[in-house]
């Protein structure tokens, strides 16, 4: 995997046999999507993730192995993702904690990150259907491992409430955007008695 940084932004290039990902991340205050995977749910949420974390993702390549399924390329570009986020923050610096409890009509999500330099996901959601549309809701999760696993912070989604896949699965990004853009805020002062955030 391919890791570059300039300035507030970071580029990630990922190329295995399933999968050729090159995207870039951007701490602009913006929150715009730029490009597409072709997966027409994950571009949705990438772009509720941007809008509403105030972070802007360009998906400059995005070649998938679709006619196997979606998993690898879910699961490689929240990897690309997680590697850009981890490189373009300095833990020490952030508020490093953060929460946020987001309704979206009968859908209520619970989402508590900090950026803790080590990985950690405590995934408690349940959808009422095995797809929406054609994306299956498995791989929510799946994609929120591979993103903690790579970003290195601790990530904690609770579903309150929900019967609509739909909702479910959109609260539970923008409750994740929310609680990024809050805890990604700079201090002064490194928020841990270590003194020191790896």
């Amino acid at each position: 995997m391919k890791v570059e940084r300039e300035g507030n932004s970071c580029s990630v290039e990922r190329e295995t046999s399933e999968t050729r990902i090159k995207l870039k991340l951007i701490s602009n205050g913006k929150g715009i999507f730029f490009g597409s995977t072709r997966i027409g749910f994950l571009d949705h949420m990438l772009n509720t993730f941007c809008r509403f974390s105030t972070l802007s993702l360009d998906i400059e390549l995005f070649d998938a192995d679709l006619q196997v399924d979606m998993h690898h390329g879910v699961e490689d570009l929240a990897i690309t993702l997680g590697a850009a986020f981890r490189e373009i923050f300095d833990y020490g610096r952030t508020a490093r904690f953060s929460h946020a409890i987001v309704p979206m009509d009968e859908a209520l999500t619970l989402c508590s990150v900090d950026l803790s330099g080590r990985s950690f996901l405590n995934f408690q959601v349940s959808f009422e259907t095995e797809r929406i549309g054609e994306f299956p809701t498995e791989l929510i999760e799946e994609f929120f491992k591979s993103f903690v696993n790579n970003a290195k912070i601790t990530l904690h989604v609770v579903k309150l409430a929900g019967k609509n896949s739909h909702h479910i699965a959109e609260s539970v990004f923008k409750a994740f955007a929310i609680a990024v853009k809050n805890a990604i805020q700079q201090v002064d002062s490194v928020q841990s008695t270590k003194g020191v955030i790896d």
